[in-house]
């Protein structure tokens, strides 16, 4: 496995002397046969770089005191949690922390059933309301019955995807077309795992492009952007996430809608936005320093939808191109707009271009050979 040089030891900025950078979640940072870990670690590296701190690997209760710096392989559920680690604020953390468990997954993105429907404490219909122009149509359900409702309804318009809220790279989702693939789906799944996770069924889209819309927040920088992401093969003929072509500006998603950009992007960010506030305003306590949107725009029925699928407030498969363009930012005052991708090829003996900062390449014990890298693709001042 080779991996670009990162020069973490280099003189600290002085605001940020005294934090060290931890990555938090994952036991297997320096297993090489982990592509998760190992990429998790790299991104904790590029962190520290970022901000001028030294990266002190996986955190430990044990050994780590002081103040320190997060990066959490998934979203942090708990507000009591995230304070007993030392996180109160973005300062603290390149992720996100809810104040349930279940903000961080799809489960948000549709309301209830029913208004009598079971939900978890903390549920929220207001973010439902105020979300449900800038999503697909669907519903999420924690009980087989209310799926089983939700579903049936939905089926009279047309095929539904059902959807784990908790699946990542497009695994843990089915389409079904009659009520009879319905009842099989519901059937092979577990009803106390929809009970304490739900499950996502919502108009399922043909010919779909899915954009990310994301910002990210690290010291006093601060990067915008939209793009489109892909799929691969991996090594189970499924299609997963391949990568994404970011571009990035300087600022909030509000300075990125300034820019020049298509009118299905503007229109992407602007729902993503509404999401994005909706989830601060409905949740208290929610924190994101890293936020990223997978949006949907395809079609239903002959007629062009275009909805936010899900949130990501935690390291994704973006994470790379977003910090190549922040260190493009920090190395050049003058740049406001960059252009970086991530990759990721399921397949041995592959062959990087030029520049590419590599986050793993190698045989992964579980999903086989994978290689995943980010490149700075271009840089520009306002001007350019």
């Amino acid at each position: 496995m080779t991996t670009a040089p990162i020069d973490t030891e280099s003189a600290p900025d002085p605001r940020a002397r005294d934090v060290r950078v931890v990555v938090y979640g994952r036991a297997d940072c320096d297993d090489p046969a982990s592509h998760q870990g190992t990429t998790l670690k790299g991104i904790g590296q590029r962190v520290a770089r970022l901000r001028g701190s030294t990266f002190a690997g996986s955190y430990d209760a044990t050994a780590h005191d002081g103040e320190l710096y997060f990066v959490p392989a998934e979203t942090l559920a708990g507000l009591d949690s995230a304070r007993q680690l030392g996180i109160r604020s973005l300062q603290d953390l390149f992720g996100g922390v809810v104040p349930h468990a279940f903000v961080g997954t799809k489960a948000i993105s549709h309301g209830l059933v029913a208004p009598d429907a079971p939900a978890p404490a903390g549920w929220s219909e207001d973010f439902a309301g105020r979300v449900r122009p800038f999503v697909l149509t669907g519903y999420t359900a924690f009980t087989v019955d209310d799926a089983r409702r939700a579903g049936k309804d939905l089926l009279r318009g047309g095929k539904v995807r059902v959807k784990e809220p908790c699946g990542v790279g497009g695994l843990g989702q089915q389409v079904v077309a009659t009520e009879a693939e319905l009842e099989a789906a519901l059937d092979a799944l577990d009803p106390a795992r929809i009970a304490s996770e739900g499950l996502v069924l919502e108009r399922n889209l043909e010919d779909v492009s899915t954009f990310s819309v994301g910002q990210v927040e690290i010291g006093d920088l601060r990067a915008s952007y939209c793009g489109t992401q892909g799929l691969t093969p991996n090594h189970a003929g499924e299609m997963v996430y391949g990568g994404s072509m970011l571009r990035v500006v300087r600022g909030t998603l509000e300075d990125l809608l300034a820019h020049p950009i298509e009118t299905h992007l503007r229109d992407a960010v602007r729902a993503a936005l509404v999401y994005h506030t909706a989830a601060v305003a409905c949740f208290p306590g929610t924190l994101m320093s890293r936020c990223n949107y997978d949006v949907a725009m395809g079609t239903d029925r002959g007629n062009t939808c275009l909805g936010v699928l899900e949130q990501s407030w935690r390291v994704g498969g973006a994470t790379g191109a977003e910090l190549a363009a922040l260190a493009a930012f920090k190395d050049d005052p003058r740049c406001v707009r960059a252009t970086a991708s991530t990759c990721e090829i399921y397949a041995a003996n592959v062959t990087v271009p030029a520049g590419a900062d590599v986050y793993f390449q190698g045989e992964d014990r579980n999903v086989g050979a994978l290689t995943k890298f980010a490149l700075l693709e271009s840089r520009s001042d306002g001007n350019a």
